[in-house]
Formats: structure tokens, C-alpha cells, sequence
């Protein structure tokens, strides 16, 4: 049985959504179409502009948010949170004391409990720790941030945890923000956004614009198979009896975050991401340090595939779009046309079926065909970079064709994403950084499959399911 999202909530339609007829809508994550029934119609427009009242309204409420079609807005909390703020550290001391800093601006309002995860100099951490008032817990041997945060279990009584990481500076709001979202009793987690904090140099500015830990500004659930997938947990305020029966991997010293999201979901929580809070990350200032976090991200793509893998595949491809866009790489606009015609008709076929408006059915595809060569220039460079340089070199006056739809492969991802952000770094250094990224991405990823021996985090996935379509509004 669902459980109505509570009495008190709001809704904030997802920019996504489109209304395709009366009780039709279009949207969420992953797209669908929604048909809501008439007693749904009513509901539906009465959230528009009011909380939620009536459990008709809250269960209609939980289905568009697990959706991903709205998102909810809790109701301001009566009272502060009851939350302990925990800080695994591992060396870096002057990191931790501006951590400490951003945090004694909340005037002592939460406990801070930092847990020394075996670092070299434990002196010098506590003295940081015992300087701005917080409690330390010290591990001998170092097991990793996720054997550091369950260390903390045993230290913690409060209702809420909050994870902070060493090298992060909060927001004097970020747990208030956070906060209201556990009126919802499914509720395990809620992250902020994660702002880098980045110096001046190239690799710092590059880090500004395009951070792996910055989810970007739009609020959404987070799942397997969505729009955000996962959140990283550099910051999280966490319902501690959750963690009763879901806590961090000790085993994953990389991508426990990831895991961790994920074995919440499964056990029926809801996980939330909440850009309003915000708080900043350090980042390095050269290229070697930060192409070697993101080599080191990579090599947690084999021990989550192991885990799980229908969620780690790196690409997935729908046919039509597929062969269409395989075939103007290859320069066979005949096939390509056929490609696209065909995904013109089975997306047509798969609307009528469901009793839906085919109109945008054309610009869809069109746009599903962009995506897919987007998706083909980001495997490539992450996982084939050498062949994509070899069939670059030079090699007669007819295989310029060639070259351009590589060089489109390589270049075109991150000039896409330079042209849709403007980011404050020219064209020329956010791509050479874009496709460094991915380079270092990709070599982690594979260095992680030879140590686990497995390929499932190479493979891309085929779905042959056009479009979802929920009929009568039932999920």
C-alpha cells in the first residue's frame, strides 16, 4: 500500500513536465506518460496552489514525487533539528579547521563529533577538534570514510546525522534546509548541493564549471535508473534509525556513497537532493591531483557493477536512435534516414497504443538521435580514447570523413556542454579538460575491471521500451 506523502507538503512541478491533454502529462524521471484519473484531475489542481490535505492527495502527491514529476517543499520545521554533525578526517589538518570554522558560525546550536580515521599526526587533529569545541573519537587503523561514519554510530544519539567531509565549508543553513524533508516519514536521506571550492588556475577553474560532486540546481529524488542516480556523501544529513539497517560498506573505500544510496533505496527509503542547501568543496589547483580523484571515482564503477549491475551500465542505447546516429557518423545518410523513420514510427506506434497525442513526436527523435551520438563521443573517450587517436591520424585524402566524425566524438560532448553552461573557462581549455576527465575517468574504470575481473562496467545496455505509459495514473 502507498504511503501518502504527508499532510503540510507542497508541490513544485519539475520544469519537465507537459501537459499533453486534460488528465495527460508528459515528464518525470525516467520520462513516461501519466494519465491521472478524474478524482486525480481534481487532486492535481487543487496541489497546484495548496498543501496537501487529504490522504487522496498525499498518495497522489508520493506517486508524481517518486515519479519525478513534482518535488516535494515540506512545511518549515516547528523546531531545530536534532542532529549531530560528524567529520571523518584523514590527515590534511588545516582543512579540518576550516571545516571546524565554517561550522562554529551555527553558535554550537549541534554537536560536532569528528572521528580521526588513523590519521598520521593524531596530535595535531586534536588539537584542531579540542580548538572549536568538538568531541573526537580516534580509529587506530584506518579503515576508509565509510568504517569511519559507522564508527560514529556508537558516539551519536541524536534523531539526524550529519556527514560532513573534512575538506567541506557549510552554509550556516544547510541542515535547517535539509531538515524538513524528514516530516516524511520514508525520508532516510537528503543531500545539498556541493559547490567546488576552487582557486584561480585552469584545473581550478575547470572544477568550477563542471565538478562530478555538483548535482547541479534542480531538486530530485534520488534512485537507480532517474535522473540522479546518486548522491556523493561529502555532505548528508541522515535519519540515524535508518542506518540501523542500511549502514556504509566498510569493504568500499571509493563509491560507498554510491552503495549506500542504493541499499537505502532498496530497503523502501526515499532519498532527496536539495539544491537550495549548499555547501562548498575543496578542490585542488593543478591537473595531476584532479585527474587523479577522478581515476580513483572510476575504480568504483566494478565493485558497484558487482553489486548491482543493471545500474552501472555506461551507456544505454535505444535501436532507432542507435543505427541512426551510427549511420551519419559512418557517413550513410540512406541508412540514417531509414534509422530515423523508424524511430519516428515505433514511438508513434508505441503513443497510439497508449491512446496518447503523437504531435513532437519528429523534434523528439531528433533530440533522442543527439543524445545518442552525445552518449557515443563520452564511451568513446572514456573507455576507447587510443583507437578514437589512431583512426584520427592521417591516412589519405579520402578518410577526412572519418577524422571529422571522430574529432565530432572527442570534441562534441564538452563544446555541447560549454555552449549550454558558459562556463567561465574558454572553449578551448574546458574541452582539453572535459576529455582529460574523461580520460582519467575511463583509465580508473578499467583498472578497476582488471582487479575485479569483470567487464560489466564497459557494457552498454540496449532498451527496447520506447516510452513508459501509466495508465489510469497508477504506477
Amino acid at each position: 500500500m502507498t504511503t501518502p506523502l504527508p499532510a503540510g507538503f507542497r508541490l513544485m512541478l519539475d520544469p519537465s513536465v507537459k501537459t499533453l491533454a486534460d488528465g495527460l502529462l508528459f515528464g518525470g524521471s525516467p520520462a513516461r506518460v501519466l494519465r491521472l484519473t478524474k478524482a486525480g484531475r481534481a487532486a492535481w489542481e487543487r496541489l497546484a496552489d495548496h498543501p496537501v490535505a487529504t490522504p487522496a492527495e498525499g498518495t497522489l502527491a508520493r506517486l508524481l514525487t517518486d515519479a519525478g514529476f513534482a518535488h516535494p517543499v515540506p512545511p518549515a520545521p516547528a523546531e531545530p533539528a536534532d542532529a549531530t554533525v560528524v567529520i571523518p578526517v584523514l590527515d590534511r589538518a588545516e582543512l579540518l579547521d576550516r571545516c571546524l570554522g565554517g561550522l562554529d558560525s551555527l553558535g554550537g546550536r549541534y554537536p560536532v563529533l569528528v572521528v580521526d580515521d588513523g590519521s598520521a599526526d593524531p596530535a595535531a587533529i586534536a588539537a584542531i577538534a579540542s580548538a572549536h569545541g568538538a568531541k573526537l573519537v580516534r580509529r587506530d587503523v584506518n579503515g576508509g570514510p565509510g568504517a569511519a561514519r559507522n564508527t560514529a554510530l556508537d558516539h551519536v544519539s541524536t534523531s539526524l546525522i550529519a556527514f560532513l567531509d573534512s575538506d567541506c565549508v557549510p552554509s550556516p543553513d544547510w541542515i535547517d534546509r535539509l531538515a524538513g524533508h524528514f516530516a516524511d516519514p520514508l525520508v532516510a536521506a537528503v543531500a545539498p548541493r556541493i559547490r567546488p571550492l576552487a582557486p584561480g588556475t585552469w584545473a581550478g577553474r575547470y572544477s568550477r564549471a563542471a565538478s562530478s560532486l555538483d548535482m547541479g540546481t534542480a531538486p530530485a529524488r534520488v534512485a537507480p535508473g532517474t535522473r540522479l542516480s546518486y548522491v556523493p556523501t561529502a555532505a548528508l544529513l541522515v535519519r540515524r534509525s535508518a542506518m540501523a539497517s542500511v549502514a556504509f560498506d566498510p569493504e568500499m573505500r571509493v563509491g560507498e556513497d554510491v552503495d549506500f544510496g542504493w541499499r537505502l533505496h532498496d530497503a523502501g527509503f526515499r532519498l532527496r537532493y536539495e539544491p537550495s542547501a549548499q555547501v562548498d568543496h575543496h578542490e585542488p589547483a593543478g591537473w595531476p591531483a584532479v585527474l587523479r580523484r577522478r581515476a580513483s571515482y572510476g575504480t568504483s564503477a566494478a565493485p558497484l557493477a558487482l553489486r548491482r549491475p543493471d545500474a552501472m551500465a555506461p551507456l544505454v542505447l535505444h535501436p532507432w536512435p542507435t543505427l541512426t546516429a551510427a549511420a551519419l557518423l559512418a557517413r550513410r545518410p540512406l541508412l540514417a534516414s531509414a534509422g530515423f523513420a523508424g524511430a519516428v514510427l515505433s514511438m508513434t506506434r508505441a503513443l497510439r497504443r497508449g491512446d496518447v497525442p503523437t504531435n513532437g513526436v519528429v523534434p523528439a527523435m531528433a533530440t533522442a538521435v543527439g543524445q545518442t551520438w552525445l552518449g557515443f563521443g563520452r564511451y568513446g573517450t572514456q573507455f576507447a580514447a587510443p583507437l578514437l587517436a589512431a583512426l584520427l591520424l592521417p591516412g589519405g585524402r579520402r578518410r577526412w570523413g572519418r577524422r571529422a566524425a571522430i574529432a565530432s566524438l572527442l570534441a562534441g560532448p564538452p563544446l555541447t556542454a560549454w555552449a549550454k553552461n558558459r562556463p567561465g573557462l574558454d572553449p578551448f581549455r574546458y574541452t582539453a579538460g572535459a576529455i582529460a576527465d574523461d580520460l582519467a575517468y575511463g583509465a580508473g574504470v578499467w583498472a578497476g575491471c582488471l582487479n575485479h575481473r569483470t567487464a560489466v562496467p564497459l557494457r552498454p545496455r540496449i532498451t527496447w521500451r520506447p516510452l513508459r505509459v501509466d495508465r489510469k495514473g497508477k504506477q
